[in-house]
């Protein structure tokens, strides 16, 4: 435990450091929210894919691989990552050069640039409010790994996690994000050969790796899980995962990177850097299938409810994998981990919602127009006191956390996502684009991913699709609504050309 504590303390003295450089560079909101375009490639890259691979990719997807086996693997890290990196490759060129363009600070404020309307702008700041959903899935796995390492409780978890990472986000804002991803996502890169490399040794004993989780129990290894209640079938494994892999581009923090450079070549740069990383951080749920066959299942129930707790699958078997000294440096990676992509997340909440919410509409009702620099003036100070209502917020939902870590915050996601595909897509692709035909696709899609998943089920009992999981949910609002959206502004309209 004192190892633990000095090798935290450490962690927490470095990334404090880094978040205080990142305040030195922080002049404004301009470069508190996307900073001044002047960082490396690999940097940006780098802190993509810390980013993308939270705490979601390394302590709460094992735990699917461990329940659904290669059903869930197949979904999470080949089908996602399949469709995430593809769409990456589509949109982030034009969105930068688009974003360049009208001096967008945020992804409401290039839709809203892009659209010339202030309340389609103000509609996704409202839409960007289910990334809080993620924030709670994030501090929540965190707060696992730290009760695990460190012995504290629940409270006292979250109380350290949560004003952590809100008092450096607070001090540099985007210099700070990218600073401190930079060193979180160098640690996770390392953990993550370690923990891959780990059970090499599995494939070779006892009659053979796969042989034994067969013997557990042979659906593990099926393509398709018939005994799966999230992935039972080609489209809830493979074809959901593709297409909700490429609308998770489509988040704040994650497309708003191209605007963190300033040439095609420096995203082209940035993008191969960035892919290469995701596609080891991919791999790391398949650490689920080692736990299989290394983890009881009774170190999964958690000792205050009785319940099984599939979130406790990778710490558990980092802690019975490794002696006490390496479980301890790699839960304190497990943590840089998920803060790498919080910090991510609160930059892009506060900034999105103090510029494209909050100053929006007390312009609206002001009966003196601000200037241009007093309303950025007035979003620094305001993107602040977000962060803070943000931290809150997730403080009082963790203190009593939903069972399901990862479909609670999938659901919230997955829902942001879909409703920011049709305009991005079609505004980065067609010249002419109906605002109208973008409010219907993104409202529709929007309504029919929550729909199906809250009575999906009731509504369509002999349908065979699996509305549980969220992924399928959000694909089907994909196919019905947003893609036949594409497809219509694309006959309406005329492709963008390249310059």
């Amino acid at each position: 435990m004192t190892l633990a504590w000095i090798l935290f303390l450490i962690y927490m003295a470095g990334t404090t450091y880094l978040g205080w450089m990142g305040y030195k560079r922080t002049a404004n909101f301009g470069s508190f929210a996307i900073g001044m375009g002047d960082l490396h490639p690999a940097v940006v890259g780098i802190t993509l894919a810390a980013s993308v691979a939270s705490a979601a990719t390394f302590i709460i997807n094992p735990g699917f691989v461990y329940v659904h086996g290669l059903a869930g693997f197949m979904h999470l890290t080949v089908a996602v990552a399949v469709g995430f990196c593809s769409m990456l490759l589509i949109l982030s060129f034009r969105f930068r050069r688009l974003g360049e363009a009208s001096k967008a600070l945020t992804m409401p404020h290039w839709i809203g640039n892009r659209y010339q309307s202030k309340w389609f702008a103000l509609y996704f700041a409202v839409v960007n409010l289910f990334a809080v959903a993620f924030v709670v899935l994030i501090v929540g796995g965190l707060s696992i790994v730290m009760q695990q390492l460190l012995g504290l409780s629940n409270v006292l978890s979250l109380v350290i996690i949560i004003g952590f990472v809100t008092g450096y986000v607070f001090l540099g804002g985007t210099y700070a994000h990218v600073f401190t991803n930079t060193l979180q996502g160098s640690l996770m890169l390392l953990v993550t050969v370690v923990i891959l490399a780990s059970g090499v040794h599995l494939f070779f004993e006892g009659g053979g790796f796969f042989t034994r989780i067969a013997e557990i129990n042979p659906h593990l290894l099926a393509w398709i899980n018939p005994e799966s209640d999230l992935f039972n079938s080609l489209f809830s494994i493979y074809f959901s995962g593709i297409l909700i892999g490429a609308a998770l581009v489509c988040q704040p923090h994650i497309l708003t990177k191209a605007l963190y450079v300033k040439s095609d070549r420096a995203v082209r740069q940035y993008l191969i850097f960035g892919i290469l990383a995701l596609i080891l951080f991919f791999l790391l749920p398949g650490a689920g299938f080692y736990a299989l066959l290394t983890v009881p299942p009774e170190q999964l129930v958690d000792a205050a409810s009785g319940a099984f707790r599939q979130d406790l699958v990778m710490t558990m078997y980092v802690k019975n994998a490794f002696p006490d000294w390496l479980f301890t440096l790699i839960g304190v990676v497990l943590l840089a981990a998920g803060m790498s992509t919080l910090d991510g997340i609160l930059v892009s909440l506060s900034t999105i919602t103090a510029n494209d919410f909050v100053v929006t509409v007390m312009e609206k009702f002001s009966p003196t127009p601000r200037s241009e620099e007093e309303q950025l003036a007035l979003a620094y100070k305001v993107s602040h006191v977000v962060l803070v209502i943000v931290a809150l917020a997730a403080f009082l939902i963790c203190l009593d956390p939903p069972k399901l870590l990862g479909i609670f915050g999938q659901v919230g996601v997955y829902g942001m996502a879909v409703a920011a595909v049709p305009p991005l897509l079609s505004g980065v692709w067609f010249e002419r684009v109906s605002l109208s035909l973008m409010w219907l696709a993104s409202l529709a899609a929007l309504l029919v991913h929550f729909l199906l998943y809250f009575y999906g089920a009731a509504l369509f009992p002999d349908s065979g699709l699996t509305f549980a999981n969220p992924g399928v949910t959000a694909s089907l609002a994909l196919l019905v609504t947003a893609l036949p959206a594409v497809v219509v502004a694309g006959m309406l309209g005329r492709v963008r050309g390249e310059g």
